[in-house]
């Protein structure tokens, strides 16, 4: 599910016989592709502020899926990415209220311990995937039938 930013590039998201990719520079390809919305059309994602020089706090959207009870919901996220991002996992937070298995419902934080792709993150991965990943858990039978907070409910 993770996507490689190069052909290039091995599993833990280092280009082969060479360094790693800057942090910086890999999260200025990853909002250039957000922005030019390439991809899965279900999610959107970008900077929060646009001036954020240091990339490290965006916003993003999931659309649910079809045939779940998140069907065309609008479901808005933040992401932080620390200095160590890619190496390390984004935190995650849905700001939109949203009843799922690995989301806590007092505050809206994706929990690494109970989201695979979080728990078991790889630098190869990237925002869209890990949105992807989790618009994926919705249609899951964990949570593709739970019920959900009244549209338009904020954390």
């Amino acid at each position: 599910m993770c996507i490689r930013d190069s052909p290039n590039m091995d599993e833990k998201g280092k280009m082969m016989n060479e360094a790693m990719i800057p942090r910086s520079f890999r999260l200025l390809l990853e909002l250039e592709k957000g922005e030019k919305g390439i991809g899965d059309q279900s999610i959107s994602y970008g900077l929060a502020k646009g001036d954020d020089n240091s990339f490290t706090n965006w916003n993003a959207t999931i659309i649910g899926p079809p045939g779940t009870c998140f069907d065309m919901g609008i479901y808005m996220l933040t992401l932080r990415c620390g200095d160590n991002y890619p190496q390390e996992p984004p935190q995650v937070r849905f700001t939109s209220k949203i009843n799922m298995t690995c989301v806590n419902q007092s505050n809206g934080v994706v929990e690494p311990s109970k989201f695979a792709m979080l728990k078991n993150w790889n630098p190869a991965c990237n925002i869209e995937a890990l949105l992807t990943g989790l618009r994926h858990e919705m249609t899951t039978p964990a949570n593709k039938k739970l019920k959900q907070p009244p549209e338009g409910s904020q954390y």
